[in-house]
């Protein structure tokens, strides 16, 4: 366990970055720092490995001062991982992750092997083991990055924005191979964003900051969104929170609506015969949705081609939460949001008037059950 008892950093000019911090991080999870910028983020992360020193107070790690180890020593077996990912530009890839296993002694032929063993874990072929930094795309610079972090195998892992320098679409995919490899490892992580949805997708709690680096609330995600502990809090989560807050609702009781789809290269006419408020689903030989298409405008000789088809919507998959089958809907040019299985293929299709008769149903639950509640008291 990692716990900040009191913690304050004093800069010489009088400016305080962290004020009286107390928080403790759960062993195993992950926990995430969020909050404006200049509120202390980051500075209380590099505390946990003596590279920023509190000015008083005390970090420890499973009761032991950091104080009292020696700070090269910490940091060996600490993971860290920064923006842009902080690679040895004149080292290969495979030597950089094997950065930390070399100067713990490990020999340099295991040391290798193992690297390339850890970029497969974290999604990269062993071909890019032998490119250098500046031969990959950032994406694939941030999964080096947190295979080098994890090549000694530390207990805890420091994540310090790690992936803001991306794109949206990469940046999803880097935060969903984190949960995976979380999922796998049980490290104790702290990461920290500016971006409360990203703080809301990864952390098993959220600790919010406010400027003057003080704590204002440390809460499970879903504890966040619905019980904020203040007006601060409550404006940095945002006004969207209910919609945020139907991540952590399970869709499992929706019904899913039976579609006629057709495939590409069937006749435009079956589409047409198909098609339903002017729009049928697309899916290719294995009943993967690929996309929708309004037949109008199109002529009836003509075969569906890819070229034809809108690629709006996202996809929700079977059971899984009310704000993605939201989403779905919401997106979907036909307003049916497309239900997938766990192989990707077509469930059904829902309706936002469904999802929101979920959301109904949901909250009249949520009262009967504080009204039992209420009356065993």
């Amino acid at each position: 366990m990692i716990q900040f008892d009191a913690v304050t950093k004093r800069y010489p000019d009088g400016s305080v970055a962290v004020h009286e911090f107390t928080l403790e991080v759960p062993t195993g999870q992950i926990t995430v720092f969020v909050g404006p910028s200049g509120c202390g983020k980051t500075t209380t992360l590099r505390m946990v490995n003596r590279m920023t020193e509190p000015t008083s107070g005390r970090v420890l790690i499973d009761g032991r001062d950091l104080t009292a180890i020696k700070a090269t020593r910490l940091r060996r077996g600490i993971g860290y991982v920064i923006q842009n990912a902080g690679l040895f530009p004149n080292r290969t890839i495979v030597d950089n992750v094997a950065t930390v296993p070399r100067l713990l002694g490990q020999p340099r032929r295991a040391a290798r092997r193992h690297a390339l063993d850890l970029l497969s874990q974290v999604g990269l072929s062993a071909e890019l083991g032998a490119r250098y930094p500046a031969q990959l795309s950032g994406g694939q610079q941030q999964r080096v990055g947190v295979a080098r972090a994890l090549a000694a195998d530390p207990p805890v892992l420091l994540m310090d924005e790690p992936f803001s320098a991306v794109d949206p679409v990469v940046r999803e995919q880097l935060q969903n191979e984190l949960l995976r490899l979380q999922h796998d490892l049980g490290k104790t992580i702290i990461f920290v964003t500016h971006d409360i949805d990203e703080a809301i997708k990864l952390g098993d709690h959220v600790a919010v900051m406010r400027t003057g680096g003080t704590l204002a609330q440390f809460a499970a995600p879903a504890d966040l969104l619905t019980r904020p502990a203040d007006s601060f809090v409550a404006a940095f989560v945002g006004r969207d929170r209910g919609y945020r807050a139907l991540g952590f609702a399970r869709a499992d009781s929706l019904a899913v609506i039976d579609e006629q789809p057709v495939r590409l290269g069937d006749p435009m006419t079956t589409a047409r015969d198909r098609q339903r408020d002017g729009w049928v689903l697309v899916v290719d030989t294995d009943r993967t949705p690929v996309g929708w298409l309004s037949p109008a405008g199109h002529r009836l000789d003509d075969t569906i081609a890819a070229a034809h088809l809108n690629l709006g919507g996202t996809l929700a998959r079977r059971g899984e939460s009310l704000r993605e089958a939201l989403d779905a809907a919401l997106s979907s040019p036909s307003g049916r949001g497309v239900v997938v299985d766990e192989g990707g293929r077509l469930a059904g299709t829902v309706t936002a008037a469904q999802v929101l008769d979920g959301v109904k149903a949901r909250a009249a639950d949520g009262l009967a059950r504080s009204a039992r509640q209420g009356g065993r008291g």
